[in-house]
């Protein structure tokens, strides 16, 4: 029974570490517009592998895996879309 506790705990500690410190690149990101330092490949590599830990989540029924990368890949196509807009729309 405590080793399932610990699971959780460490588990529902893990989805907020990785949420808190994902967050405030996207918020700002959204907020200021500025994706210079920004990596294209990289946050197409995060989009996809976010999403294939979304599936797995979903297919394990593992909430903490589903919780965590659901949020981080939605911040991954917002980011990723602003980029897109930045650099092939603003510089023509």
């Amino acid at each position: 029974m405590q080793h399932s506790l610990l699971f959780e705990i460490c588990g529902w500690i893990a989805t907020f570490g990785l949420i808190m410190g994902y967050l405030p690149q996207a918020i700002q990101t959204i907020r200021t517009r500025n994706t210079d330092g920004i990596s294209l490949p990289g946050f197409i590599m995060m989009a996809i592998g976010c999403s294939a830990f979304v599936v797995q989540g979903i297919i394990s029924g593992n909430y903490y895996l589903l919780c965590t990368n659901l949020i981080t890949c939605t911040c991954s196509v917002i980011i990723f879309a602003i980029k897109m807009h930045n650099d092939y729309f603003r510089k023509k």
